[in-house]
């Protein structure tokens, strides 16, 4: 899988994303991950990729034009210079804004909420392509153009989108073949079945006053799985009970 992310911080990813699996993962070939700096896309000396909203109103608003450029250049594979200021793409480009394009999630408060349901969907996309904001928000028209999706972690406000793509990168990821060593990891954890995960034990068997329940060291698997459900059930009427009543929440 490819993911191209777009940001005006792209040091930022330098060091999330290159360790554990996913530094694994882009080792052994399961992801194709591509960093952009937005401002290679800027036509003036000062870089800018912001100016003061129309109608008034504090902050400022990211350009639509300079994302515009950068979108098409990078779902082309053209250089900053061949998009950088042009009103279109050039003849040869296949993806344009607002018509054919990659999958090209906004990241953003009014999105659709992230659940594993949402990261399993998209890790069956051949490439994503992930917008990360900043100031005060982004030109509606990058939302109408370039955007097919738009995603939200959860129901509070970030300084920017670079944490939110992040978090993208790493629920879908993990879900890609080969990624997780235990193959059958992915699938047997929360949210996976709409409840939370169960309890979990591993040595020693006793510690300080408490020990692992007797029935995971029984050896009748029957009797584990039960209890697995059982406790499954019981933390999410707990902890989650929207999670019984449908709603997918926000993971």
């Amino acid at each position: 899988m490819r993911i191209d992310v777009l940001t005006i911080f792209p040091d930022w990813f330098d060091g999330p994303l290159r360790t554990s699996l996913l530094a694994r993962a882009v080792e052994q070939h399961a992801l194709d991950l591509r960093v952009h700096d937005l401002r290679d896309w800027t036509t003036d000396r000062h870089r800018s990729v912001d100016a003061a909203p129309y109608g008034g109103g504090a902050g400022m608003v990211m350009r639509a034009d300079v994302w515009l450029a950068a979108c098409e250049a990078v779902w082309n594979d053209l250089r900053p210079q061949d998009t950088a200021g042009a009103q279109h793409p050039p003849p040869e480009a296949r993806y344009r804004a607002g018509g054919e394009r990659p999958r090209t999630v906004l990241l953003t408060p009014r999105g659709r909420p992230l659940t594993q349901a949402l990261a399993g969907e998209l890790a069956a996309e051949p490439r994503l392509t992930l917008l990360c904001g900043r100031y005060e928000g982004i030109d509606e028209r990058v939302h109408q153009l370039a955007a097919t999706d738009e995603i939200s972690i959860g129901d509070y406000v970030l300084m920017g989108g670079e944490v939110a793509a992040a978090v993208v990168i790493e629920a879908v990821t993990r879900l890609l073949p080969g990624v997780v060593g235990n193959e059958e990891s992915p699938t047997d954890e929360s949210f996976t079945s709409g409840l939370l995960e169960y309890p979990q034990y591993t040595r020693p068997a006793q510690l300080r006053g408490h020990a692992v329940p007797e029935v995971l060291t029984s050896g009748d698997h029957g009797a584990v799985e039960r209890w697995r459900r059982e406790q499954a059930e019981e933390l999410t009427r707990r902890r989650r009970p929207d999670l019984l009543d449908g709603d997918e929440g926000h993971g």
